[in-house]
């Protein structure tokens, strides 16, 4: 479970859905919009220039009419009156991305699979060359690979591109923890289709025993089951949250000796991917050592500093009456401001208690903390919490049911937690005969992903 196994756990996005062209729009509309890729940043025409031959690029998200895209239904994407097209209708690798009158040429139509956006030309992917996420980087046709920098989302409908990242909010809120390393892993997109949910946790990112970060210690970030995972969720037209620490392993807080070079390890994650998020579970002894505490507030804020928009958030153990505020002091006296304070309400000391009561009662612990620590209003202190829950039976033979579940799903509606989530959805699955030690089902009475269905009502 959580906190006994080995290496443990301590929107579509606002652009929406990938298809085909034309799947997702309204009727006699093209959608027009923001296109997303790796960084989160926003595919953009150089210098707003509408003139032959201008570069298409990587660039911060800032709403201006040169990262206004249309879909066109004829395959086209369209900016300033012209065509995404690639230069001289190549189709070698390394091939540039212009801006071109539309001719109606296989060089300038485009389809959307997989998350990736297939040239018609070439039958290679629109990628961001590096892959970098800087802003200017040049985008080029190259095989397709499912990579990071090949993971584009199209707009759905009319107006300008968002300044930022979705928020730490609705459908983003909700991102029930899924677990690659044992126990046989359910199909992220099995869950998505039965219950709406569009957004999952992946854990663990740890240390190698060094400062390098790996799932789980030992998995690669790239070309292995995490990478695949990632890469179906998004297809779908999701995404996901990577964890960095959980209970067990080594963790990079402690393997990297600098405030620095643990930021460098968190970038190397966000930039493998392109992240619009991450997790930080802090649990276990190493966390209780102020040095680790302040090496993590501080890689934090660079992090902030250098990927604007992207939300952080920090998982951490409660009492009944909500958490140790040593953290979370620390962290506002360092001007880190957290997307979500999110507790563990679990593991409070035996079965027979009724979990939706304490896990209200230590949320309101943890908004008087935060609201405490940063000068926040009630509200606003409840806007930066968050609840991570456990379904079935807990580590310390405490049961979380559906109910409660409902009872928390009350609680986040009427206080706009934001997050809301759980140890795990590989658990949302009733057990074939008595509850098993390997994590694999909740142990209380179910139909699969009744606690994801009940969480993905949540609307931030």
């Amino acid at each position: 479970m959580r906190r006994q196994h080995a290496v443990l756990l301590a929107g579509a996005l606002a652009a929406g859905t990938l298809g085909t062209f034309g799947a997702t729009q309204a009727a006699g509309a093209d959608p027009s919009g923001a296109i997303t890729g790796y960084g989160g940043k926003c595919v953009d025409v150089a210098a707003a220039s509408s003139a032959n031959g201008t570069a298409v690029q990587l660039y911060d998200c800032n709403g201006t009419t040169a990262q206004v895209w249309t879909v066109s239904s004829d395959g086209t994407l369209r900016a300033l009156g012209k065509c995404m097209d690639v230069t001289a209708a190549g189709t070698a690798n390394g091939t540039k991305v212009q801006l071109y009158d539309c001719n109606g040429t296989a060089a300038q139509k485009w389809t959307a699979s997989g998350g990736q956006l297939v040239n018609a030309g070439s039958g290679r992917c629109l990628d961001a060359t590096g892959p970098s996420s800087a802003n200017g980087t040049r985008l080029q046709i190259w095989d397709c690979a499912g990579s990071a920098n090949q993971i584009w989302t199209l707009p759905t409908g009319s107006g300008t591109p968002p300044t930022d990242p979705p928020p730490a909010g609705g459908v983003q809120a909700v991102a029930p923890y899924l677990y690659n390393g044992w126990g046989n892993p359910p199909d992220p997109t099995t869950i998505m289709n039965a219950t709406g949910v569009k957004w999952f946790t992946l854990a663990f990112v740890l240390s190698n025993g060094t400062c390098n970060p790996q799932w789980d210690g030992g998995r690669p970030l790239t070309g292995g089951v995490d990478q695949a995972t990632i890469n179906k969720v998004r297809a779908a037209g999701g995404d996901v949250i990577p964890s960095f620490g959980g209970y067990s392993g080594n963790k990079l807080e402690q393997s990297c000796t600098s405030a620095g070079a643990l930021a460098g390890a968190y970038q190397k994650v966000i930039s493998a991917y392109g992240l619009r998020a991450i997790d930080i579970d802090i649990e276990a002894d190493a966390y209780s050592n102020g040095t680790v505490q302040q090496r993590t507030v501080d890689a934090l804020k660079t992090v902030k500093a250098n990927n604007p928009g992207i939300a952080v958030y920090v998982t951490i153990g409660t009492g009944q009456s909500g958490p140790d505020t040593g953290l979370i002091n620390k962290a506002a006296a360092s001007g880190l401001t957290v997307d979500s304070w999110t507790i563990m309400p679990f593991d409070f000391g035996g079965a027979g208690q009724n979990m939706g009561t304490l896990t209200t009662r230590a949320a309101d612990g943890l908004k008087n903390a935060v609201k405490n620590a940063y000068g926040y209003t009630d509200d606003q202190a409840y806007r930066h919490s968050g609840i991570s829950s456990m379904n079935g039976i807990t580590d310390d033979n405490e049961t979380v049911t559906v109910a409660d579940f409902r009872t928390i799903l009350g609680y986040a509606q009427s206080h706009h937690l934001a997050r809301l989530t759980f140890w795990s959805a590989n658990r949302d699955r009733p057990c074939p005969g008595g509850y098993p030690n390997d994590d694999t089902c909740s142990g209380v009475s179910q139909q699969a992903w009744d606690f994801t269905r009940t969480f993905a009502q949540y609307g931030g």
